[in-house]
């Protein structure tokens, strides 16, 4: 079966060395693999929640845009697109968010994060949080689910928004399915052998320590000078050099054949000199970043191509998610006008209709505490709760009276009213149990 593996493009940063061999390359090989649907898409919605810069958002969308399809992104064979031009995101965003709790968003590792820095710092818990930042997980799941993807390639900190979204999904296939799946789960594809460049200083290459070797800007002479910075030990032309834990040779590696990586190993211990092996490095990665060089600067003169490129990827990326969207509007209710069916009549039809199944009910009285009960289809008290402090405590003993049948009563809170009638009372659980499934 055809997997349909989606990844998202951050639209904000110029790109690096390290961002080309860790991420584009790998996705770019990966979306060649037979079996495989892929979909690539500029996140400049979340690039909104970060930046709040006009124009270097607009021109790092062009940038990172050009730089993808330099880098050889084959658009014949992947679905190439703008988040923001496809308007289907935004209002599955909002049909999603309708049926996803607050407890779920307050629980996200970001707006988590963001508040213990406030709080650390002595200030307002939500003080500088845009509600941009707080949904972030929703128009996330939104992204994924427009298009059923089956794999989402993250990194470990983003596996929480993959479940989020999987949650998210059978949330909505549970209340508007009718029996089926409307929405496929998608599975996190963590990426635990990305390649991490080192930067200059041997640090994991980042903007922000300082340490990046640039992909495209400046040109080859900003990438010679910067390789010239590469850090090394003192050894001296002439003298034996050990390759490994070297930043150079790790670099080296990641443009090199194994039979060129072992010759330039060999000649270090044979004491080459450090300065040729930086020149070394240079021809190596200006051999095949050169090239592509010039063709970002060609698309970075002509921006028009790279918009066709991403209106042809929109209009690719529409054709699934309208259909898709239009079902979600009927699924939820959203329909066109027409005749249908008068609904049942007030009186004890409706009411049968009403309790067709059990019912349990969780509240909270005056005291302050937290209750459920339990009743019948005809609606018979069965069971009655005794308070809890917390809500979450209600909910976790409902799913579990739900999951575990009358074996959960051993150990349940109980009102002394009414009596436990265990038939009667095992019947509503069974009953429970096959609606949900």
């Amino acid at each position: 079966m055809t997997q349909r593996v989606l990844t998202g493009i951050t639209t904000t940063g110029t790109l690096h060395l390290g961002n080309y061999v860790g991420a584009i390359r790998p996705a770019i090989a990966a979306s060649q693999e037979a079996g495989v649907e892929s979909f690539f898409f500029m996140a400049d919605y979340h690039a909104l929640i970060k930046c709040d810069e006009p124009e270097r958002i607009a021109r790092s969308r062009l940038e990172i845009a050009a730089t993808w399809l330099a880098a050889g992104l084959d658009t014949s064979r992947v679905t190439f697109y703008r988040q923001s031009d496809i308007p289907e995101i935004p209002e599955l965003t909002w049909l999603l968010t309708c049926i996803t709790s607050k407890g779920q968003m307050n629980r996200a590792h970001a707006y988590k994060a963001a508040v213990d820095a406030n709080v650390a710092g002595g200030e307002d818990p939500d003080a500088g949080i845009t509600m941009g930042l707080y949904s972030y997980p929703i128009l996330m799941a939104a992204d994924i689910l427009i298009f059923n993807a089956h794999r989402v390639p993250v990194g470990r900190d983003q596996v929480q928004h993959i479940e989020m979204a999987r949650d998210v999904a059978q949330r909505f296939n549970h209340q508007f399915g009718q029996g089926s799946d409307f929405f496929v789960l998608p599975e996190a594809n963590v990426e635990e052998d990305v390649a991490l460049l080192p930067g200059l200083d041997g640090r994991k290459m980042s903007k922000s320590y300082d340490n990046s070797i640039p992909l495209f800007e400046g040109g080859a002479k900003a990438l010679k000078e910067a390789i010239a910075r590469i850090v090394t030990d003192s050894r001296l032309p002439g003298e034996p050099k050990e390759p490994e834990g070297q930043a150079l040779v790790t670099i080296y590696d990641a443009f090199a054949t194994p039979a060129q990586r072992t010759e330039f190993r060999a000649a270090l211990r044979g004491g080459l000199a450090w300065g040729e092996a930086k020149q070394q490095l240079f021809d190596r990665i200006e051999a095949q970043i050169g090239p592509m060089r010039a063709r970002y600067a060609e698309l970075m003169a002509h921006p028009e191509r790279i918009e066709a490129v991403l209106q042809e990827g929109a209009a690719k990326a529409r054709k699934l998610a309208g259909p898709l969207l239009a079902q979600a509007r009927e699924a939820v209710g959203l329909r066109s006008f027409v005749a249908v069916a008068p609904l049942p009549a007030k009186g004890n039809a409706g009411k049968a209709a009403k309790h067709a199944l059990p019912v349990v009910k969780q509240y909270r009285e005056a005291d302050g505490q937290f209750y459920f009960k339990l009743n019948a289809a005809d609606g018979t008290l069965l069971l009655q709760s005794l308070g809890f402090a917390e809500g979450r405590e209600a909910g976790q003993w409902v799913a579990r009276l739900k999951r575990d049948g009358l074996d959960a009563l051993a150990d349940l809170p109980l009102a002394a009213e009414p009596a436990i009638d265990r038939p009667a009372l095992d019947a509503a659980l069974a009953a429970l149990r096959d609606a949900q499934t």
